[in-house]
């Protein structure tokens, strides 16, 4: 592999410009974890549900009615069961990028085609406070209405954040 002069120049550049602040990226997390515990046990018993119509002996007999009703009632099941199980699908959730050269948040989500897209872009400067706990990061607004919430499982992410906002947006907590 060939070395370019300009590479090690723009590389320590890049170096440079970074510092001691890297990009951070969260992700956006359901605030009910109950919930969709709950929905994804229900849609579990749900599914379940309609193959045990089918397979438990005695449930409905022979009647002509009976397996249409069976049948009615087992589709009803699945479906139901189905979409409580894909409520909270991770694939299409939203990730916050924190940009330390552009002093910029981005929320990008994946369109149909799954590609990035940009749905929010705020630069730190039009942030009004950003609220730090041992478990997330809370974006208020200037108005103080709450932008975005974010979790944060890990320490080194939550101060490499706090340092990137550090001088730029008012810390509370």
């Amino acid at each position: 592999m060939k070395t370019v002069p300009g590479d090690f120049e723009q590389a320590t550049e890049i170096e440079d410009k970074y510092g001691e602040e890297a990009p951070v990226m969260l992700r956006f997390a359901p605030n009910w974890q109950l919930r969709a515990l709950i929905f994804r046990g229900t849609g579990v018993l749900l599914v379940l549900g309609a193959a045990a119509l089918w397979l438990l002996p005695g449930v409905g007999g022979g009647d002509t009615e009976m397996v249409l009703f069976k049948l009615g009632i087992s589709v009803i099941f699945l479906f139901a069961g189905l979409a409580l199980l894909l409520q909270h699908h991770t694939d299409n959730r939203p990730d916050a990028y924190f940009d330390p050269i552009r002093h910029e948040v981005r929320v990008m989500q994946k369109n149909r085609r799954g590609r990035p897209q940009v749905i929010l872009r705020r630069t730190y400067d039009s942030l009004g406070s950003a609220s730090f706990t041992n478990k997330c990061v809370q974006l208020f607004d200037v108005d103080g209405s709450l932008l975005m919430r974010l979790q944060i499982d890990n320490a080194e992410v939550r101060h490499s954040l706090r340092n990137q906002l550090g001088g730029r947006v008012r810390l509370a907590g």
